[in-house]
């Protein structure tokens, strides 16, 4: 009896997390839409972006081009919660924290050596179809990039 309760519970909590992030308009496959969108010079498109849960956190996986041209792919597991979580891939940042703004509004933070490289402000439309990330920062070498990236949900 005690085995079955707990096995209960367990299952509720299962679903419970599940149905949280299915009602999550940020996760799922997000691609680039390059017509709708602009970009700095020297600036990195990021032309996939996959949100999906893993676990009581969000994992998420980017694909895209540098400003000079090179692939990149970066992968970051964390929480919505403003904390700094490791990402990989990607030699110019160490670190990204997400924090939830309202239902439909993220803002995302950069770092390399505890340093901002760039912030982000992400806003998915009411219909849950589209979304504009802005972003703001400085490459490397000093330089300031600015983009405005449209995506559309897969």
């Amino acid at each position: 009896m005690k085995a079955t309760k707990i096995t209960l519970a367990l299952a509720l909590c299962l679903v419970g997390v599940v149905v949280c992030y299915a009602s999550d308009p940020n996760m799922g496959t997000w691609k680039l839409n390059e017509a709708k969108s602009r970009f700095s010079t020297g600036a990195t498109k990021i032309t996939t972006v996959v949100y999906e849960p893993a676990g009581d956190q969000v994992k998420v996986t980017t694909d895209g081009i540098t400003g000079d041209g090179k692939p990149v792919h970066t992968e970051w597991t964390g929480k919505f919660d403003g904390n700094d979580y490791p990402v990989t891939g990607d030699a110019s940042v160490d670190t990204r924290s997400y924090k939830r703004v309202d239902d439909h509004t993220l803002d995302s933070t950069n770092k390399k050596d505890g340093k901002v490289t760039t912030s982000a402000h992400i806003v998915v439309s009411g219909d849950g179809k589209s979304r504009a990330v802005t972003v703001r920062g400085t490459t490397a070498d000093g330089k300031t990039v600015s983009s405005t990236a449209i995506y559309d949900k897969q």
